[in-house]
C-alpha cells in the first residue's frame, strides 16, 4: 500500500508539523519546494517563481492528504497565494504563521567544513526531523546568500569553507522571519547573493550585494553556462 503523503513548504510552524507528526506517524513527509520533474500544470504564469511553480506542480501530481503552508514573513506572499489556489482546488492545507525571532538555535551546519550541497541539504531536511550536529567549523572563504536553489547543483561548484547566509541561515536558527539575521553578512567574506528569479527576495540580494561588493546572481529554472561562468570567476578571482 502506498504511504500517505504530508506535503509541506518553507518552515512550518513546528508545533503544527509535530501535532501533525502524531496525527499521521507512519506518513511520509515531502518538501513541495523541490523540483521533483513533476508536470507543468500550466497554472501559474509562464514567467513565474520557479520554486512556487514546484510548490503547485508537486501538489497536482502526487495528491498529498494534508499540506502544510506557511503564509507569513516566515515564506512570501507567493505561499499565501499558493495556499488559497490548492484549498480552492480541494486540499486540505493548514496555514501557518512563525514568525518569532527569539530563542534562536545555534548556527552549526551553515559555518561547517561540509560541502555547501550538504550544508543545505541537512538543515532543509532537519525541519521535520530536527537533529543536533557536531561538525567540524570553518573560517570562511566565500559565502552563499538566499534560499535554497531549484537548480541545487550550482552549490557544487564553491568550497566547503562557504557559509551559507539568508533565509537559510535563519532555518538553522529556527527563525525563518527574522530580518535581521537574514541581511547579515560577514563584511569581509566575499558572498555571492543569489535569488530566485520573479522572486521578491531578489530585491534584498541585489541591494547587499551592492552594500558589500558581492556578486548577484538570479536564476530562473537552471544555471545557464554564462550564470555559471559568472560564479566561477568570482570565486577565482577574490
Amino acid at each position: 500500500m502506498e504511504s500517505k503523503k504530508i506535503g509541506f513548504w518553507g518552515y512550518p510552524d513546528p508545533k503544527v508539523t509535530e501535532q501533525v507528526k502524531r496525527d499521521y506517524p507512519s506518513a511520509e513527509w515531502v518538501d513541495l519546494d523541490i523540483d521533483f520533474g513533476a508536470p507543468d500544470r500550466s497554472i501559474l504564469p509562464e514567467s513565474y517563481c520557479k520554486i512556487i511553480k514546484n510548490i503547485i506542480n508537486n501538489t497536482l501530481d502526487i495528491k498529498p492528504i494534508k499540506i502544510i503552508a506557511p503564509i507569513g514573513k516566515d515564506k512570501c506572499d507567493s505561499g499565501w497565494f499558493a495556499a488559497q489556489v490548492l484549498k480552492d482546488k480541494g486540499f486540505d492545507v493548514i496555514e501557518t504563521k512563525y514568525e518569532q525571532t527569539t530563542d534562536k538555535n545555534e548556527i552549526v551546519i551553515a559555518d561547517s567544513n561540509l560541502p555547501l550541497f550538504d550544508k543545505f541539504n541537512t538543515i532543509m531536511n532537519n525541519i521535520i526531523t530536527p537533529k543536533k550536529y557536531d561538525l567540524p567549523q570553518s573560517e570562511a572563504k566565500f559565502g552563499f546568500w538566499g534560499v535554497p536553489p531549484n537548480d541545487m547543483d550550482i552549490l557544487n561548484l564553491f568550497p566547503n569553507e562557504t557559509h551559507i547566509y539568508g533565509w537559510t541561515r535563519c532555518v538553522e536558527a529556527g527563525t525563518p522571519a527574522d530580518i535581521e539575521l537574514e541581511m547579515y553578512v560577514e563584511p569581509d567574506v566575499p558572498t555571492v547573493f543569489y535569488a530566485q528569479a520573479f522572486c521578491a527576495k531578489a530585491q534584498l540580494a541585489k541591494y547587499l550585494a551592492d552594500k558589500y561588493n558581492g556578486l548577484y546572481i538570479d536564476i530562473d529554472d537552471y544555471a545557464s553556462n554564462s550564470i555559471k561562468a559568472k560564479v566561477e570567476a568570482f570565486l577565482r578571482l577574490r
